[in-house]
C-alpha cells in the first residue's frame, strides 16, 4: 500500500519561493484557487484530490499580514475538510513574532494568538525560519521545525572580500544570532546600545567593540522600517568603520525603510526570499532559502531527521 503523497501548495504571499521549492524537490505545485469576493472575503478551493495526502501549505505572513494570515487559516481549514492526512504550515516568515510578551499593561501576546489560530484551523505541524524569539516554538501544542537562514548567508559571506571583519548586533537582543555568525566567520563580536523612541524611530548611542578601520557586518533577524539598521550604521561609521554590510533573514522593507537605506552608510544589504523584497534601487542581495525549505519538506514527508540542516560546513 502506497503511503501519503506529498502535495505542495502556495498562498499568495510569495509564489516565486514556492516555485523554487517545487523545482528543487522535483514536484509540481498543487492546483488551488485563492481569490477574493467583492467584499474582500477570501475564497479557497483545491482543484485536485488531496484525500489522504501529506499537504504542505507555504505562506509567509508578511504585509499585508492580516490578509495573509487569514488566507493561510482558510487554506488549512479547506485542506482539513478535504481529508488531508497531515497538514504542515510552512511559514518562512512568521508575522506578529515581535508581540511575544506583555511588556506593558493591557496589551495582547499576539504571536501566541496566531499560534492558537493555526492549531485550531487544523495544522498538524509548523515549519518556519528564524523566529524573532525562539521561545515562540513553545506557543504551539504541535511539532515545530525551526530552521535558520544562516547556512545560505554564510556561503555568501565567505565569497566576499573583507578586511578585519567584525560582526555587530544592532541591539542586545540580537547578540545570540550575532555570536553564531562571529563564531562561524572567526571574527570579533560587538554590539550597539540603542533606545527606541517610537515604533519606527531608534537612537543608537554607543558601541561595544572596536570597529575602526574594520569591515563591519550588522546581523539581525528582520528589518522593516530599517530604523535599527540605519541608526547602528551611522554610529559605526562615526566610530571609523570602513565598509558596512547588513545581513537580515527577513527583508520586510517598506517605503520608510527604503528611503532610510537609500541615504544610509550601509554598503550592501544581504537578505533572503522568505518574503518578497521590492527594493530594486538599493544595493540589496537576495539569497534563496528554497533549497533548505525544500530539503526540510522532503525529510518531514519521509519522517527523517532535519537536524543536519542546522549544520554549516561541518560546524
Amino acid at each position: 500500500m502506497k503511503g501519503p503523497q506529498l502535495k505542495l501548495f502556495s498562498g499568495s504571499s510569495n509564489p516565486e519561493l514556492v516555485r523554487k521549492i517545487a523545482d528543487g524537490i522535483g514536484i509540481p505545485t498543487g492546483e488551488v484557487v485563492v481569490n477574493s469576493f467583492p467584499d474582500g472575503e477570501t475564497f479557497v478551493r483545491y482543484n485536485e484530490n488531496i484525500r489522504g495526502d501529506d499537504v504542505f501549505i507555504v505562506q509567509s505572513t508578511s504585509a499585508p499580514a492580516n490578509h495573509h494570515i487569514m488566507e493561510l487559516l482558510i487554506m488549512i481549514d479547506a485542506a482539513r475538510r478535504a481529508s488531508a492526512s497531515r497538514i504542515t504550515a510552512v511559514i518562512p516568515f512568521y508575522g506578529y513574532a515581535r508581540q511575544d510578551r506583555k511588556d506593558q499593561p493591557r496589551v495582547p501576546i499576539t504571536s501566541k494568538l496566531v499560534a492558537n489560530l493555526l492549531v485550531a484551523s487544523g495544522a498538524n505541524r509548523i515549519l518556519t525560519m528564524d523566529l524573532h524569539a525562539q521561545q515562540i516554538q513553545g506557543f504551539f501544542d504541535i511539532p515545530v521545525d525551526h530552521l535558520y537562514a544562516s547556512p545560505v548567508v554564510y556561503d555568501y559571506l565567505r565569497s566576499l572580500s573583507t578586511e578585519n571583519l567584525t560582526v555587530i548586533s544592532p541591539d542586545v537582543g540580537g547578540m545570540k544570532m550575532a555570536a553564531a555568525y562571529a563564531d562561524l566567520l572567526g571574527c570579533p563580536l560587538g554590539f550597539c546600545a540603542k533606545r527606541r523612541l517610537s515604533a519606527d524611530t531608534v537612537e543608537a548611542h554607543s558601541v561595544v567593540g572596536d570597529v575602526r578601520d574594520c569591515d563591519v557586518l550588522i546581523v539581525d533577524d528582520m528589518t522593516e522600517t530599517a530604523g535599527t539598521l540605519v541608526a547602528a550604521s551611522k554610529l559605526l561609521r562615526e566610530r571609523g568603520a570602513r565598509r558596512i554590510f547588513a545581513a537580515v533573514s527577513h527583508g520586510t522593507i517598506n517605503k520608510i525603510g527604503i528611503a532610510r537605506l537609500r541615504e544610509s552608510p550601509v554598503d550592501e544589504l544581504i537578505t533572503t526570499d522568505t518574503t518578497r523584497v521590492d527594493a530594486d534601487d538599493l544595493p540589496v542581495t537576495v539569497l534563496s532559502v528554497a533549497p533548505i525549505l525544500g530539503e526540510a519538506i522532503k525529510r518531514i514527508h519521509g519522517n527523517s531527521s532535519v537536524t543536519s540542516l542546522f549544520q554549516i560546513k561541518g560546524y
